[in-house]
């Protein structure tokens, strides 16, 4: 999970840079730059809040712990 959260917030990342590039098109560019930000934030909440939502042991076989992920949950979703 935790290695997937990585992935989907890497991948997402680079939509981000995509839609910067395009953002100079004007006010098209500027929404799909909006767009593409509040997917990503979308994503994120949605990954915090699975993974704090998985039982102990799930999280002891990824290698974390009930407090990691609290701490990762508690998060705003603005931040990476």
């Amino acid at each position: 999970m935790a290695q997937s959260m990585k992935s989907g917030m890497n991948g997402s990342m680079n939509i981000r840079t995509d839609a910067r590039e395009r953002s100079s098109q004007g006010v098209s560019g500027a929404l799909v730059t909006l767009f593409d930000t509040v997917a990503t934030w979308n994503e994120r909440r949605r990954q915090r809040r699975a993974l704090e939502a998985l039982p102990d042991h799930l999280l002891q076989d990824i290698g974390l712990s009930r407090a990691d992920a609290v701490t990762e949950a508690d998060k705003p979703f603005w931040q990476g």
